[in-house]
């Protein structure tokens, strides 16, 4: 019970996020992650949450990979890299590696990237 409360209240928050937050590009029930990207010269992250939870359930990513909680997942490129939060995934096997900067840096902001060529999995 306990687990179904705090997962609906991560939804409102997610749900939620791309309402209050500053126009960056993002859709209804986007995580716009930003605590990073500027500060690194970046466009802030969008990741598209409901995009995977239509493939994964839940339990894929959390509570292993992402706490479900505001604020309580240091996201680095540098974790993420070594195979950490979205790296578990998005390794060049599983998903395409963390080469692509466009694809996650899609916000909009005062900063931009070029576009990536090329695509999918490593070999």
């Amino acid at each position: 019970m306990v687990r179904a409360a705090a997962a609906i209240g991560a939804g409102v928050l997610i749900a939620l996020a791309a309402v209050w937050a500053p126009d960056v590009g993002a859709e209804y029930g986007d995580v716009i992650m930003n605590r990073e990207a500027e500060k690194a010269e970046m466009p802030p992250v969008i990741f598209p949450h409901w995009f995977h939870r239509i493939r994964y359930k839940c339990k894929v990513c959390h509570d292993d990979i992402f706490v479900m909680k505001a604020g309580a997942n240091e996201v680095t490129m540098i974790k993420i890299i070594k195979g950490e939060y979205c790296g578990k995934c998005h390794n060049g096997r599983i998903a395409w590696a963390p080469l692509y900067c466009d694809r996650c840096h899609s916000g909009k902001s005062q900063y931009t990237i070029a576009p990536s060529e090329g695509g999918g999995a490593l070999p």
